[in-house]
Order: structure tokens, then C-alpha cells, then sequence
């Protein structure tokens, strides 16, 4: 039987944000607590008031950056290492989990200030040489002060290699995989051949374009073909962008609550995640496959990871629309396969169920916790010192 731990997180990203990170974070946490365990969790909050989780602790407003093809919201500086300070040294943590503790965030501060039973996980991933760590002359001996690195994919761990020479052990992002059994579909989203997409549309990297460019294509062989568009962003920004001609095409949900997703997943035919790079995992893949639906995935190492080389789903070509098209109808031209796909993706998704997740996480807690030594402060402010101004000593 395990002990009981205070485990504090620390998220770099702001907490009422849309993002898989926090989604991670905030779910572990849950599980942990379910648990028995004490947790805490550091986060940048726009809105304190907003928080519905009594385990978030706020560290400030975070400010919007662009990073890796996104815009991060993220809270870095002297007021933020202040506040990470105080969390830390009021807390008694026996293990401080740190995520993206090798950007300019929460992070990277509390991996600066922090020492003891440190672990980290890397969620990010970035081509060889994409400046995604500038200032690792930094950030590397920070990083060294964790007892443990997770990365959240082949991927992730092979940016981690590339950009600070230290490895790490894959352990996936987790799902509640029983909460998306049962889902039902919605009758207004039934809208005879369906494909569905969600992401942050706005980004480029979620390729929404890239699906829409492989529209005219598919049409030609399924012409009541619908496109259900889900997730934050404008849609009048995508629609000035599209054909006239396909605009009744595509109907857009905006946010969907939890419920709702597991109802968007049930209704349409073919899941269809066109991203054109930057993923590590792909969060929305695995919970697809836990609902049950078929999916189409560009070739990205992150979601044939996800989907073990097409075990549980079909690959295409990334940025390649035809490739997509192509796919796509022939999918949605056989309703058995689908059907096949679908039923056989649930079980692909158990091998990320929180239970099997979080007791790989446990089991590194309690390597670096084993001897009873609490989180504290690091003497000195050395890496501190460094981070704020910006170069060596």
C-alpha cells in the first residue's frame, strides 16, 4: 500500500485557458485526491474568481506569448518567483511535480527556487531546430536539479534529448476512460455524413485549412457531407477565408462543456484531427478513441504514437489535403469499417485510464520521495539570479 504524500503541480500555463496541459494537470490532481493524497496546485489565473477547483492556488494574471505555433498564456518575472516562493515554502510538499519546467514560466521558476523531490514533465514538442528552448545555457543546470523527468511521448522525450541532453521516462497523458462510455449522440449534431474536428481553429498548427482545402474533394463522393467544427476561436475569421461555396458546410459549436464533447464523438461518423506539427500527444485523440469513433490522423509522430502506427485508427500524409481527401472518402465510403474503427478505438484508449496513468506517476513520486526528504527552498538565489538577468554569471 502506498503512503499518503502532499504533492504540490505547477502549471505554466494559464489554468482557464483551453489547453491539454492543464487538462493533465487538473485531472491527475483529481485522481490523486480521490486517493487519499493532499494536493496543491500553482497556476496563472485570469480570473481567481472563476476557479472552481479548491486545489488551484493562483500565482497571478499570466500574459499571452507566442510559442510553438500557439499563443501561450504563461506568468514569469520577480512578483511570480515571489509568489512561488511563499506556495512553496508554506506547503510541505514530500514531492513538487513540475510541468514545463524548462520554459520562461511558473515552472522554470519553481525548478530555480525549489529543492528536494523534484520531478518534471515535458509536454512540449519542437523540431530540431525550431528555437523552442532559448536560453538553455540556462535553463540545463536548472533542469539537473530534478530527481526525475517524465515526457509525455516519444516525441517529447526526443525534443528533451535534442535541445538540454537529458533523457527522460514516457509516461502518456491520462483519461477518465469509464466517464466516456455510454456517450450518447445529440440529434442536431446528426447531420447525415459528418466529420468532426476540434482544436483551437485559429491555429494554423490544428490544420482546419488543411481539412477544408480536402472539402471539394470529398464532396464529389459524399455531396450531404457536414463538417461539425468545435473549440475556441472566430469563425468569421475561417469563413471570410472559405469558398462561398462550402461555408453551409461547416457549423461551428464553439467550447464544449465535458458531456458535450462525448456527445459531439457519438454523432459524427469520422474524427478527423488534420495538425500539421508542434503536438507531443494529442489529449483529444485519446479521448476520441475512449468514446468510440473513427478516427483519420495525420502521420505526426505524436498521434502514431497515440494510435500505434494505425492499430486503432487510420493515418494520412501530413499537409497533405489530397492524401486526406482521399482517406476521408474512402472511409466515409464504407460504413462497416467505420463501424469496425469505431468499436475497436475504446480499447485502444485503456492503455491511458488514469489507474494505469497515475500509478506509473506514483511509482516516480516514490522513487524520489523514499527517504522521507520534504520540498524547500534551494539555498541561495543563484539560478535565480541567472534567469533574471537573462545571462551567466
Amino acid at each position: 500500500m502506498r503512503r499518503k504524500l502532499r504533492i504540490g503541480l505547477v502549471s505554466p500555463y494559464g489554468w482557464d485557458s483551453p489547453g491539454g496541459v492543464q487538462v493533465h494537470i487538473r485531472d491527475l490532481s483529481k485522481f490523486l485526491i480521490a486517493n487519499g493524497h493532499e494536493v496543491s496546485v500553482l497556476a496563472p489565473v485570469d480570473d481567481e474568481d472563476g476557479i472552481e477547483e479548491d486545489f488551484v492556488v493562483s500565482a497571478g494574471k499570466p500574459v499571452a506569448i507566442p510559442y510553438n505555433g500557439a499563443v501561450a498564456r504563461v506568468l514569469f518575472g520577480p512578483v511570480a518567483a515571489s509568489r512561488v516562493r511563499q506556495w512553496i515554502s508554506q506547503s510541505d510538499f514530500d514531492v513538487l511535480h513540475i510541468h514545463e519546467p524548462a520554459i520562461p514560466s511558473l515552472g522554470l521558476l519553481a525548478c530555480s527556487i525549489a529543492e528536494g523531490p523534484l520531478v518534471g514533465t515535458f509536454h512540449v514538442a519542437a523540431q530540431k531546430f525550431k528555437v523552442a528552448f532559448a536560453i538553455v545555457p540556462i535553463v540545463e543546470p536548472i533542469v539537473e536539479r530534478l530527481r526525475a523527468r517524465i515526457a509525455v511521448s516519444e516525441v517529447a522525450r526526443e525534443t528533451l534529448k535534442i535541445h538540454i541532453e537529458t533523457d527522460a521516462v514516457v509516461i502518456p497523458n491520462g483519461i477518465g476512460w469509464d466517464s466516456f462510455q455510454g456517450a450518447r449522440p445529440r440529434l442536431e449534431w446528426q447531420l447525415g455524413k459528418t466529420i468532426g474536428f476540434i482544436g483551437r481553429f485559429g491555429e494554423k498548427r490544428k490544420g482546419l485549412s488543411l481539412l477544408i482545402d480536402a472539402l471539394p474533394k470529398i464532396i464529389e463522393s459524399h455531396p450531404d457531407l457536414k463538417v461539425l467544427i468545435a473549440g475556441p476561436g472566430d469563425p468569421e475569421e475561417i469563413l471570410k477565408q472559405v469558398d462561398p461555396r462550402l461555408r453551409t458546410r461547416l457549423t461551428f459549436l464553439g467550447l464544449l462543456s465535458e458531456e458535450e464533447k462525448r456527445q459531439f464523438f457519438k454523432s459524427i461518423d469520422l474524427y478527423v484531427a488534420p495538425n500539421i506539427g508542434g503536438e507531443s500527444f494529442g489529449i483529444i485523440l485519446a479521448e476520441a478513441m475512449a468514446t468510440g469513433v473513427a478516427i483519420l490522423a495525420s502521420d505526426l509522430s505524436a498521434f502514431k504514437y497515440v494510435l500505434e502506427d494505425g492499430k486503432w485508427g487510420v493515418h494520412f500524409e501530413a499537409s497533405n489535403a489530397e492524401d486526406l481527401a482521399v482517406k476521408a472518402s474512402t472511409l466515409l465510403s464504407d460504413p462497416a469499417r467505420l463501424a469496425t474503427l469505431a468499436s475497436m478505438s475504446s480499447e485502444g484508449a485503456k492503455r491511458f485510464d488514469w489507474p494505469v496513468v497515475a500509478e506509473k506517476i506514483m511509482d516516480v513520486y516514490d522513487l524520489v520521495s523514499g527517504a522521507g526528504e520534504k520540498v524547500v527552498l534551494a539555498s541561495g538565489n543563484r539560478s535565480w539570479n541567472k534567469l533574471i538577468r537573462g545571462r551567466g554569471e
